[in-house]
């Protein structure tokens, strides 16, 4: 079943994916691109753009830059979130910091919640 997505959000994807941050390149590129189960970059789905999605575990992660820590971006993103869980997804996020000082550790807890999500699936 494919999910419901704003088509106006499509041209933003692709602008996003052009212009990825250090660290979503970095997670793509070193981890996420050559995953054994696929992952899509920018994926509109809803009225958002998840920065990376994995169908078959149903599976989201963000990559939170400082401009998440603001008030009101907390509550945007508690907000998404919620939204996002409505239709059966994951949603994992991790911090640029994260990604910079612990990108190991960051890709075994993908590996482990998306193996945990395939099991819970089956």
């Amino acid at each position: 079943m494919s999910l419901n997505y704003n088509g106006n959000n499509i041209p933003l994807a692709k602008e996003l994916r052009k212009n990825a941050t250090p660290q979503e390149n970095h997670l793509w590129y070193d981890f996420l691109k050559t995953y054994e189960v696929r992952f899509q970059r920018q994926k509109a789905i809803g009225n958002f753009i998840a920065d990376f999605y994995c169908h078959k575990a149903k599976l989201i992660i963000e990559i939170d830059g400082s401009q998440h820590y603001t008030k009101e971006n907390i509550g945007k993103d508690i907000f998404r979130t919620e939204v996002l869980e409505s239709y059966n997804l994951s949603v994992i996020r991790f911090t640029n910091r994260q990604i910079k000082e612990n990108f190991k550790g960051v890709c075994e807890y993908i590996d482990l919640a998306v193996k945990n999500s395939l099991s819970q699936l089956r």
